[in-house]
């Protein structure tokens, strides 16, 4: 495409601010992509990517760690799901939630027939701290929030080093 430069003349036949447009474009459109380029930059640095696949159609449910002086304790909001369409495993430190969900709302009338379904999956990996018990582990299904306990290993303590900032020149 080859750049034209184009004088915008105002009703008056005053001469107004020299614009560019490739050739072939329209100026709605321009703003449009400037618009979704804007939007784009600023959402980038708020939205979390979880640690793991994130694939069109995934979802990425809302997940609360809190850690007390004899527990860890992870909560996940997943409205919709049962317990069998969730996977929870502990290997490694690590604490993973898998699962899919899908939906299909159906509504039939005399001169309609309106069918929407929709799925999405998702995985969450979460680092566990050293002394996490993986086989004294629970999970508790309940009113679409999955909670997860590790105790934590009595006289397991975990090492923690602060380290001295030094400043360069």
């Amino acid at each position: 495409m080859v750049a034209k430069k184009h004088t915008a003349v105002s009703k008056r036949g005053e001469c107004a601010l020299p614009t560019r447009r490739i050739k072939g474009e329209h100026p709605v459109l321009d703003l449009q992509r400037d618009i979704n380029r804007m939007f784009d930059n600023f959402t980038s640095g708020f939205l979390p990517m979880p640690v793991g696949r994130w694939t069109e159609g995934a979802f990425l449910p809302k997940v609360n760690v809190s850690e007390g002086d004899k527990e860890v304790k992870v909560t996940v909001e997943l409205p919709g799901l049962a317990e069998k369409d969730v996977d929870v495993s502990v290997s490694r430190g690590r604490l993973t939630l898998e699962g899919e969900k899908k939906t299909e709302k159906e509504d039939r009338g005399k001169n309609f027939h309106y069918l929407e379904r929709s799925s999405g999956s998702f995985y969450r990996d979460i680092p566990l701290p050293e002394n996490a018990d993986p086989d004294k582990a629970q999970a508790v299904f309940k009113h679409g929030v999955l909670t997860v306990t590790l105790p934590k290993r009595p006289g397991v303590k975990e090492e923690r080093k602060k380290l001295a900032i030094k400043r360069e020149e």
